[in-house]
């Protein structure tokens, strides 16, 4: 299981001549998180705090850190771009946003003894930044996906409603199982046993309605007329599970853009 982490500058000088204070849009990303990313009530109101929070203090003690996990197609990654495009005006693609993945930055397994966060610092001090005080970063993993999972699956078997999932019913089961799992990247590491992470957050498993979401606004995203229709149709040729009930998605939305083009 793969750890990869993507470092926000919240305030930062760079040697050449892009300079200038990255300013949050706290209402543009309340509506981002609220209409584009899908089933995900709890990682949305934990980030929209955590985010909000951290951008408007003036004076951090320390870098913000947060951890999402969950199976892939939840919107790990997405929702890292929702953030970076209400922060900076180039989103993703802006000097003050690095993403570091797993097996880019970190291939061999013999080497991670030596694949410590404060590696980080030093590539990106290479990139020219003088002063990272203020940096946040956000890492995110697929460990812990079956903890979050058994969760969802024991509200529903109750009856209970998705919705009513708060973060206190996942984060310390998550936590302990990323941090015991020895194929986490998370096993044992200082991040956890010294109470670095901020928040553990927790992205659900998805059912069909979100997949339903997701694939209407892959349609437009492509230049197509929503056509309810076809995303039904490739939304049941979905696996999901419990085999017989099928109640979550098994791929999430990772597969819809390849999927839909099968269909249209």
């Amino acid at each position: 299981i793969l750890v990869s982490v993507i470092l926000f500058y919240a305030d930062v000088v760079y040697k050449s001549y892009d300079c200038c204070k990255p300013v949050l849009s706290s209402t543009g990303l309340k509506n981002d998180l609220n209409m584009k990313l899908y089933g995900q009530h709890v990682a949305a109101q934990v980030i929209l705090k955590a985010v909000t929070g951290f951008m408007n203090n003036e004076n951090p003690k320390k870098p913000l850190v947060l951890s999402l996990h969950g199976w892939t197609g939840t919107g790990k990654n997405f929702v890292s771009q929702i953030i970076a495009e209400n922060i900076y005006e180039k989103g993703m693609t802006s000097n003050f946003v690095h993403l570091f993945t797993a097996t880019a930055h970190f291939p061999h397994e013999a080497h991670i003894d030596t694949y410590k966060v404060m590696s980080l610092y030093m590539q990106i001090h290479g990139n020219d930044i003088i002063n990272f005080t203020p940096a946040w970063f956000c890492f995110y993993s697929n460990a812990g996906g079956e903890s979050i999972v058994q969760v969802a699956l024991d509200f529903w078997r109750d009856g209970r409603k998705r919705e009513e999932i708060q973060l206190k019913d996942v984060e310390t089961a998550l936590s302990l199982s990323v941090f015991n799992n020895k194929n986490s990247g998370f096993w044992h590491t200082s991040l956890i046993d010294k109470n670095l992470v901020d928040f553990f957050v927790p992205f659900l498993p998805l059912e069909y309605q979100h997949i339903i979401q997701c694939g209407l606004a892959e349609m437009v995203s492509k230049g197509h007329d929503p056509d309810m229709e076809v995303v039904e149709t490739m939304a049941r040729d979905l696996n999901y599970f419990p085999k017989e009930e099928r109640v979550f998605s098994m791929q999430g939305c990772k597969v819809i853009p390849a999927r839909l083009d099968f269909y249209v």
